[in-house]
């Protein structure tokens, strides 16, 4: 890099063994948008390539889930392993620009999520009356709790808004790939020092 800052590879991987789900997963961050996902749940591979593509990040994940009952623990847990691999990559967050946002239309939908990766968990999660009540078989819900583990993990605050749409999939898709290029941008190493008046995040 020409402003002189390490080009230290920022990757990281997670596994995650319990009753309800087991899962294996290395995310690197300066990637090339190199993403395989197997989780069980067909929206869930999607939804999540598309985040992993849009940030930049190489994703490798499997998951093999109680997805008998349905698909809550596989998405859950998927998402705290997720959050968990990019809180370690980032390690210190030193640099970064901590801050993201991003609009994404995917024909009549548009979502629009803002994150700060702060060290402060939050979610907040709005206009979720546009989503239909169940989406590739599963209910709704299960995308906030998604996004929940997700913000928990990865230790940031993240607000998702779906502004309108009527398909379910189009909204889920706007949001995810805003998601990602919310990541892409907030990642990004741009100065020496954590970016904070307090000196640190937390």
């Amino acid at each position: 890099m020409g402003n002189g800052m390490q080009t230290v590879a920022r990757k990281a991987s997670v596994e995650r063994v319990t009753n309800e789900t087991t899962i294996a997963l290395t995310l690197t961050i300066e990637g090339e948008g190199n993403v395989r996902v197997t989780t069980g749940f067909g929206m869930l591979d999607h939804m999540l390539t598309l985040t992993a593509f849009w940030a930049g990040f190489d994703l490798d994940l499997t998951c093999n889930g109680d997805m008998h009952i349905d698909a809550h623990h596989t998405a859950e847990d998927v998402a705290l392993c997720l959050g968990q691999a990019l809180a370690t990559a980032l390690d210190d967050r030193k640099g970064i620009a901590r801050v993201g946002f991003a609009r994404v239309p995917m024909d009549e939908a548009l979502a629009e999520v803002t994150l700060d990766i702060s060290g402060r968990p939050w979610l907040e999660w709005r206009g979720d009356e546009y989503l239909p009540p169940v989406i590739a078989g599963e209910e709704k819900d299960l995308w906030r709790e998604f996004h929940k583990a997700f913000a928990s993990a990865a230790r940031m605050n993240l607000h998702v808004s779906y502004l309108y749409g009527k398909n379910g999939h189009h909204l889920l898709e706007s949001a995810s790939k805003g998601l990602g290029l919310a990541l892409r941008q907030a990642v990004r190493r741009d100065r020496q020092t954590v970016l904070s008046t307090k000196g640190s995040l937390d």
